[in-house]
């Protein structure tokens, strides 16, 4: 599996983060009840990591309303020795 990153942006006003939280809460999943927020910081949006097969698995775990304003990521890690093959190709 992989790990994505998924971003759910909505509008600034209060009432739009605290209708968010509360869809995100209701659902009982425990992505969506374990989210990060922005907004008390004045970044107006919410993040998860989630290993599913794929984007549009890790997008399947928003409600269908917030779907459309989200960013799925696929997340990777790099190891020194892929960081030096890519030095390499570059240099080339």
């Amino acid at each position: 599996m992989a790990r994505f990153l998924i971003e759910a942006a909505h509008d600034p006003e209060s009432i739009a983060c605290i209708r968010v939280a509360d869809i995100f809460l209701q659902t009982g999943s425990h992505f969506l009840t374990h989210a990060d927020w922005g907004c008390l910081d004045g970044n107006h949006k919410a993040w998860i990591i989630a290993e599913v097969d794929s984007k549009k698995e890790a997008l399947s775990i928003l409600p269908p309303a917030i779907r459309s304003q989200a960013k799925i990521v696929k997340l990777n890690h790099f190891t020194m020795e892929e960081i030096d093959l890519l030095h390499h190709q570059v240099s080339r």
